[in-house]
């Protein structure tokens, strides 16, 4: 079976930027995987995807024009039901054949096979291959309905157009289409959709295509054609590259270390708006540098998809670059018109940042009560109390912890909470939402109040995302805990769970920053006394939901844990036992760990399972244990091998040394092991029974003090 290159390009009006990348992928995989499950392409099939701001396309290789004819068996129903006692089709048989259009005649051909325990007729033929026309044109409805359209259009189509439809006729997608090209090779497949008929013309570039119509030769030839001929760079990695290649090339120009800031997410943003880019490298005044360059730099990214230049430092300068979608000998238009553009907007954040810094934060803060956080929780102003109360009763919990000193940190921390959220009610942040806290930093600077307090507001929405730093100081991360307490213990406590992908209230980005201050700082809290310290600030508002919100992060740190690469075995033998020092999990995953590895752990893993079973069916038994009680030479021996060993086990474990104090258990795998075959812990005699109960629980308790070590079990 002979086969060609596919090409297919769906020629539409500008598409969302935001959404392209995951059009054209979405595009191209749904569109040839049902290729592929047609019997139309290879398994082994390349599939290059294309997208530029006005098209979606695809190439396929080793395309067929019609698939193979493949041979099908069709169950009928049990023989009983389509053979009478002499041999005969029934009614309902003959009805079933006619279904399928066969007669009679083919009776005498069908397949008997067992079905389950009942006996079978089968109908085997062969199915003729679907030809590229209809399989493609399965294939694209397919893939347009499956598109990740963020909002659907719906746009008149006029008949005189050259569709099929009559009249004017409703056609609902992402933005208007207007052409279409489906080659095999150098054939036009004659498909339509959205009114469109598949040809072998489209349309280049708005401005610089060369011709127009682009007539494309064959399936092969699009992408060059479309370059050379139209001026498009049709696919939306080659012009992402081309895009980093020229930034990294305009920055090198400028010298002094000059380097484009990065941005992922504006990068395929930029590269969804532009179908043959042009780097240009602009310039603003100096006097716009006063202003705090996170300010400038928003703006720039986010009203204008500029890219501000950074210096070696780090620092912002005066020069940004402009990703332009033409390319005129004379750039000086192109120039200053985007400097033109970006002016009003630097005047704009310089005047928000004049004028906020006339008032002090201080002054601010009766503000916050007017401002509604929550219709059950109040507004901001009643929201920073809560803050202020909370972050004191942790600054009181280190203390207490050794950690801090509970008189200077509960000050910094109580200034910087009443402070934190007051840059909301300034016109920067109003402007900007983006810039909350780091506004508050600076403003806080401006106040005189210095840095300690100043990267306290600044941090305490920190870590804001996966990966990002925590808080700077002592201050900041009481306050930043403080400030994820308050609203998972307020959210839970009104009931207002994620749901979901839903979570409009970042509950699980907060747990996971409050995991990450715990863990990664050593912080001595204990989590539950932690969250319980948090509900009082809350009066009457809330139910006190710590448990259901101590389950929730556990849950998170499990994941976050499995994410980081440790087994979820490890995992589960760690937080079975519920640990409220989060800082210690690290070491006790890594003190599993090491235990696993000795060969004595499968049989002590085991062996802890078995005696757990064993506790789960007595009553309330006691870790206690009478010498003269031990009759068989087994349970002698174990509890000797525990009196050297546990003791030890115990000291290292209370010293923090985890590892040691598994390892140290190692040696009692024989005597367990022997105590299980000579020893019947159930004895008819209760004081034995009893006694030997009382002795797994001892041993029970001594194996579990790090983890679960049945969880090890397989």
């Amino acid at each position: 079976m002979t086969t060609k290159n596919l090409l297919v390009e769906l020629f539409v009006e500008e598409l969302p930027p935001k959404a392209l990348k995951k059009l054209g992928e979405a595009f191209a995989s749904v569109l040839a995987d049902s290729l592929k499950s047609q019997g139309l392409a290879a398994t082994d099939a390349v599939v290059t995807h294309f997208a530029s701001p006005r098209r979606l396309g695809v190439h396929v290789t080793t395309v067929a024009a019609q698939a193979a004819d493949k041979a099908v068996s069709a169950k009928l129903m049990p023989v009983t039901v389509g053979l009478n006692a002499q041999g005969e089709a029934t009614p309902a048989l003959l009805k079933k054949l006619a279904s399928l259009g066969a007669d009679a005649s083919a009776v005498a051909g069908l397949k008997r096979a067992m079905d389950g325990k009942a006996e079978a007729l089968f109908f085997e033929s062969m199915v003729t291959g679907i030809t590229l026309r209809d399989g493609l044109q399965k294939a694209l409805e397919e893939s347009l309905a499956k598109l990740p359209i963020p909002k659907v259009m719906t746009y008149q189509l006029d008949a005189s157009s050259g569709c099929e439809l009559p009249g004017w006729s409703s056609v609902s997608f992402v933005r208007p289409a207007h052409g279409l090209v489906a080659l095999h090779g150098a054939d036009v497949v004659p498909i339509q959709i959205l009114g469109l008929k598949a040809g072998n013309a489209t349309t280049g570039h708005r401005f610089e295509s060369k011709v127009s119509p682009v007539v494309i030769a064959d399936a092969d030839s699009y992408a060059n054609t479309l370059r050379e001929q139209g001026a498009v760079i049709a696919s939306f990695a080659e012009r992402r590259a081309d895009i980093v290649r020229q930034l990294a090339a305009a920055a090198a120009k400028v010298g002094n270390g000059a380097h484009a800031i990065e941005d992922e997410a504006l990068l395929d943003e930029v590269t969804a708006l532009v179908e043959r880019p042009n780097v240009l490298v602009c310039s603003f005044e100096y006097q716009f540098l006063e202003v705090p360059q996170e300010c400038l730099i928003l703006t720039m990214k986010a009203n204008q998809k500029y890219f501000p230049l950074l210096d070696a430092a780090g620092r912002l300068t005066n020069q940004f670059l402009v990703v332009s979608n033409i390319s005129p000998e004379d750039t000086s238009a192109v120039i200053g018109g985007n400097e033109r553009v970006v002016r009003p907007r630097l005047a704009d954040a310089k005047f928000f940042f004049d004028q906020d810094r006339k008032k002090t934060l201080e002054s601010r803060v009766e503000g916050l009560g007017k401002v509604v956080y929550h219709n059950k929780l109040g507004t901001q102003g009643e929201r920073s109390e809560r803050v202020r109360a909370i972050a004191t009763a942790i600054a009181a919990l280190l203390g207490q912890g050794g950690y801090a000193n509970t008189g200077a940190l509960s000050a910094q921390a109580d200034t910087a909470a009443r402070l934190a959220k007051t840059d909301l009610v300034t016109d920067m942040v109003g402007e900007f939402p983006e810039l909350q806290g780091i506004m508050g930093g600076y403003y806080a600077r401006h106040d005189g109040l210095g840095d300690d307090i100043a990267f306290a507001i600044e941090d305490h929405y920190k870590p804001r995302f996966a990966g990002d730093d925590l808080p700077r100081n002592d201050a900041g991360l009481v306050v930043a805990l403080a400030d994820k307490l308050e609203t998972l213990v307020g959210m839970f406590g009104i009931g207002n769970l994620p749901t979901g992908d839903k979570d409009p209230f970042a509950l699980r980005r907060h747990a996971l920053g409050v995991i990450r201050m715990l863990v990664e700082k050593d912080l001595p809290l204990d989590l539950l006394t932690l969250l319980q310290s948090a509900v009082p600030a809350f009066g009457d508002r809330i139910t006190d939901a710590t448990p259901a919100l101590a389950d929730f992060i556990y849950d998170r740190l499990a994941g976050s844990l499995r994410e980081q690469g440790y087994s979820a075995q490890e995992v589960d033998a760690v937080l079975a036992l519920r640990p409220q020092r989060l800082g210690d999990i690290p070491k006790r995953l890594l003190a599993v760990r090491a235990f696993a590895e000795l060969p004595e752990s499968a049989a002590l893993a085991a062996a802890n399972k078995r005696i757990g079973n064993i506790l789960k069916k007595a009553d309330d038994v006691d870790a206690h244990v009478s010498p003269v009680l031990l009759v068989e030479s087994a349970e002698k021996n174990l509890f000797d091998a525990m009196k050297t060993v546990l003791p030890v086990a115990q000291a290292r474990w209370e010293a923090g040394d985890y590892t040691a104090s598994l390892q140290s258990l190692a040696e009692l795998r024989t005597p367990v092991d022997v105590f299980f075959e000579d020893v019947m812990v159930n004895a008819e005699q209760l004081d034995l029974r009893l006694n030997r109960l009382g002795l797994l629980k001892s041993l029970h308790v001594a194996m579990n003090r790090v983890a679960d070590l049945s969880k090890l079990a397989s």
